[in-house]
Order: structure tokens, then sequence, then C-alpha cells
């Protein structure tokens, strides 16, 4: 069956395995998620549920967002994910879904947004080389160089320039989960995931696993 659950990026730090090894993981605070909305074939034309984290003062929501989780039943959220599943019979609204549905040794892929890092030239965004640190080369020594031809005498297409790096959504393929602390709520993933400490992340089933 596959899973899903929504969870706040805590930090990196590293554990040993049984034989001595080092592990860097990143550990995540994975739910309590609550049932918000569950969509089914007949109504909607798939099978979802749509999870809620962390709670949040009423104020700071709109009615229509009030009116959704009263009609749900369960207290406000600040973050709202669906998860498409193979079948949702076994879940109804209102249910908590916690860190523990997971299990060590299972493979998930998890998305976050990673760190925003502002308008960056092509050094940093691209990796491209720099000039050579020597007299005569002048103070263009991180400038992306010649921009083309004369003819067409036109920029192509897809040119790596200067612009907004990071604060983009990506997913990170096929990462183990290593442990899991039920009482915490905390899972302990293989590895880096995008996004910044206390940034907010979507673990679900790999789909390479």
């Amino acid at each position: 069956m596959k899973k899903g659950i929504i969870g706040k990026k805590i930090g990196m730090t590293q554990i040993f395995d049984e034989v001595g090894n080092v592990i860097p993981v990143t550990i995540i605070e994975a739910g309590p998620c609550c049932v918000a909305q569950k969509k089914t074939k007949e109504t909607d034309g798939y099978d979802a549920v749509q999870l809620g984290f962390q709670d949040v003062k009423e104020k700071h929501m709109t009615k229509p967002e009030l009116g959704h989780f009263a009609k749900a039943g369960v207290s406000a959220k600040k973050h709202l994910k669906e998860f498409r599943l193979d079948d949702v019979s076994a879940i109804n609204v209102g249910d908590v879904i916690t860190a523990d549905t997971f299990a060590a040794g299972d493979k998930v892929d998890v998305t976050g947004i990673t760190k925003g890092r502002g308008y960056t030239g092509t050094v940093k965004r691209w990796g491209n080389h720099i000039l050579r640190m020597t007299h005569g080369t002048g103070p263009i020594h991180r400038q992306p160089g010649s921009m083309g031809v004369i003819d067409p005498a036109r920029i192509f297409k897809n040119k790596k320039m200067p612009g907004q790096y990071g604060n983009e959504q990506v997913t990170v393929l096929n990462l183990k989960v290593v442990k899991i602390d039920s009482e915490k709520n905390l899972i302990a993933i293989k590895g880096a995931v995008p996004g910044a400490k206390d940034g907010i992340v979507f673990i679900r089933d790999s789909v390479k696993a």
C-alpha cells in the first residue's frame, strides 16, 4: 500500500549501524497528520487523501478554509497536502497518520523547497569556470563571456545566464529510512533532503522501489 506524510526538517546528524559504520541522516518530524479529506474513484475519479499538519490559530485562516476543516471535523491546520493512494478504503476523515506508518528499511521520495539564494551569477548558479586570475584579464573573471555569434544575432534558448537561483520545489528519489522514533514522531532518512531547517517536506513511497 502506498503511504505519505507531511513533516518538518529538523536538521542533519549522524548515527552508527551495528557494524560501526557512520551514516549521515536527516531528521524529520513527521506528523502527526490528520486526514482532512478523502477522495475516491466514485466521487472524484481517483483515490487520494488530504493530510493536514501543524495546528494554527483560526484568526490566521480564511472563512472557506475554516469551513473546509469544520466539514471534516478536525482542527485548523497550517499545511495541507494531497497524496494519491492505491486504496483508501481503510482510511477515514479524522484519522491520524504518524511516523510509524513507515518502517526502517523503506525507500522513500522526499519533496521540499530548496534554499533561496537570490539573484546569482553563472559561476554559482551553473558552475561555470572563471577566467585566469592573471594580469591582462581585466575585472571580468566571473562574467559569463560571449553570448553567441553575430549570425543569427540573438541569444539562443536555454543559454545559461545569471538569475534567480534556488527557492524551487525539488524531489530527491529513493532515499532509505534508517530509523523511526514513533514516540517523538521522528524519521531518520539517509542523506540530505531539500530545504532549510524547519522547512516543510513531503515524504511518500519511492516510485523506483
